[in-house]
């Protein structure tokens, strides 16, 4: 199970990242650079974490016109990030163009091609907030439709909330990547996450792979709090 939990280094600097990700050395297989430690360190963020040793989920959200989203895909491959994160309402030939610079980069690079990961309603948004950006359907109709449309475009799996894990599980089939950000051992509180779960009720739906952040890398030792997850599973 460890080396299907992805630890978000959220620190806004790379000293601290690299604090945590030493912690958490023989631990954690995966890390995941987002937006705030990328914005800030750039590729050396992805790099120093993968001199570590670890996978890196480089989780940026990708969504521009096609020939940008190449670009940037191509980039992230050259880096050697082993999944990376697109919008699915970018349409489908934005995706298409994410899986073609992807297998660029990683043919350039001599190394793996990564997974390229759709993401479709942010796990913050509730029906609410999709109706006040002007999206009518159910949360789940929403969901299951940029799901379909990312396989059909090519993308390797989806990142979605929990709660959507087992119908898209049902709807991707068995070798999809389904990654789930959103997860809170029991007690710890939602934050600003609107739909969760806990680790085992993630897997138990169907994702394949869970991304945790705070009630790992917010605790004074993180090493123990991932084995304290471990240990739930």
């Amino acid at each position: 199970m460890r080396d299907r939990i992805i630890v978000a280094l959220d620190q806004p600097d790379l000293a601290g990242a690299l604090a945590c990700a030493e912690a958490l050395r023989g631990h954690a297989h995966w890390v995941k650079v987002g937006m705030t430690l990328f914005y800030v360190e750039g590729p050396q963020a992805v790099r120093a974490m993968r001199d570590l040793g670890f996978e890196v989920f480089v989780d940026l959200k990708l969504h521009d016109i096609p020939h940008q989203v190449e670009g940037a895909a191509r980039s992230l491959a050259l880096l050697g990030a082993g999944m990376l994160t697109i919008h699915a309402s970018g349409g489908a030939a934005m995706i298409e163009a994410a899986v073609r610079g992807a297998r660029m980069g990683a043919a350039e690079s001599g190394l793996p091609v990564p997974s390229i990961l759709a993401v479709t309603v942010l796990t913050s948004m509730d029906d609410e907030t999709l109706a006040s950006v002007g999206v009518c359907d159910p949360m789940a109709e929403q969901v299951a439709g940029l799901a379909a449309l990312a396989k059909t475009a090519g993308a390797d799996g989806v990142v979605c909330s929990p709660r959507e894990a087992g119908e898209l599980r049902a709807l991707l089939g068995p070798e999809a990547l389904i990654v789930t950000p959103g997860v809170r051992p029991a007690g710890s509180g939602a934050g600003d996450q609107a739909r969760v779960a806990t680790p085992a009720q993630a897997f138990a739906a169907g994702a394949s792979h869970l991304v945790i952040g705070r009630p790992i890398t917010g605790e004074a030792d993180p090493a123990a709090a991932f084995e304290a997850i471990i240990e739930t599973l």
